[in-house]
């Protein structure tokens, strides 16, 4: 009998959309005859071993970057980069002996910048090739390219022609060994009575995640609509009720899939991992993006401009001006047939 391949799948720490969009990556890997064996942190590692109790776990420092509540988050992060180089090439250091004490066959890291090695085939899982930082973006693009080239394979979370990421994932120049893998969505289309008037998802790196949940508490907890809050904290269980309003401190992957169907407004942040489930299950939403997060301010001025979704800022955060405005946009309703040769991709874990 043949010996399964023993595949790690790695996610970034930041927030807990790298986690939820590796989903359908892992199903298709255990869909394959792969052995996965998962490396997480915190929310990602709670996240994950909820959806995948029966998958070998390693806990695997995150990066553990901050965001501060005055600074604006490009400066945040240049005063971290000292920090950011260390951890790259902590973690380097560490995934020799991981792929030596745990026999691993191969690599998927997503967004994670030091997880190649000439001992197995390494992939790099990302949408955000151009990323969005014009006072030095070329700077950036040349760190960015200088690590996913490291990888045996780039595997860019869009499709070619739908191109739901717009510039972040077609950008002029491409790294080296880049596939488009298409629009990845652990979610299904259902047709659902309705239950909720108003879903707010809560997500993102702290502060900006609680300064978003108080905003949003405040703003539904006194309408008589029927609303849910889910706070995306996996690693507690909690659900309270005030009035009409439900809150959850988190949904597995098929309670938020029914929770998303069965509701007729979305609030959330513009994350691109939220963005291509709501493009699945075809919905309206209300965009609002993490404060000096240049990626998800552009997907969700990308998308204002498009008709698709209104947004707004957090500093002029606005419930009721926000639904007036969002009956000018269309959501997403255009069904979304993005197709994955997930055995041609995989076939770089097969070279001995």
């Amino acid at each position: 009998m043949k010996v399964k391949k023993r595949i790690l799948v790695a996610p970034l720490d930041w927030g807990i959309g790298h986690s939820t969009r590796c989903i359908p990556v892992i199903n298709a890997l255990i869909s394959n005859n792969y052995e996965v064996i998962l490396a997480a942190d915190s929310r990602p590692l709670h996240l994950l071993s909820t959806e995948f109790p029966q998958l070998e776990m390693i806990r695997f420092e995150g990066y553990n970057m901050k965001y501060s509540k005055y600074l604006p988050m490009s400066l945040s992060m240049i005063f971290q980069i000292p920090k950011l180089l260390w951890n790259i090439k902590k973690e380097n250091s560490a995934l020799d002996e991981i792929i030596k004490g745990y026999q691993i066959d191969g690599v998927i890291s997503d967004n994670r910048f030091g997880l190649y090695s000439s001992k197995v085939p390494c992939v790099f899982i990302t949408h955000q090739l151009e990323i969005q930082a014009p006072s030095f973006a070329e700077s950036i693009r040349n760190f960015n390219y200088q690590y996913i080239n490291k990888y045996n394979a780039c595997w860019v979370i869009d499709d070619e022609k739908i191109n739901l990421a717009g510039n972040l994932s077609k950008p002029d120049s491409l790294p080296n060994n880049t596939h488009y893998i298409g629009i990845q969505s652990r979610f299904e289309k259902q047709e659902i009575k309705k239950k909720y008037d108003f879903l707010a998802i809560v997500s993102g790196p702290e502060p900006q995640r609680t300064i978003l949940e108080k905003g949003l508490v405040k703003a539904l907890k006194d309408r008589k609509e029927k609303s849910l809050i889910v706070l995306g904290k996996p690693e507690i269980n909690t659900s309270n009720q005030i009035g009409n309003l439900t809150i959850k401190s988190h949904l597995d992957a098929k309670d938020l899939n029914t929770a998303i169907s069965q509701s007729e407004l979305i609030i959330c942040r513009s994350g691109y991992s939220t963005v291509m489930d709501l493009a699945k299950l075809e919905k309206k939403a209300i965009f609002i993006p993490t404060p000096g997060q240049t990626e998800q301010e552009y997907l969700a001025h990308n998308f204002k401009d498009s008709g698709i979704c209104y947004t707004q800022n957090q500093s002029d955060f606005n419930f009721e001006i926000a639904i007036a405005e969002s009956k000018n946009y269309t959501g997403f309703n255009s069904k979304i047939n993005s197709k994955t040769n997930w055995p041609s991709l995989f076939r770089l874990f097969e070279s001995e």
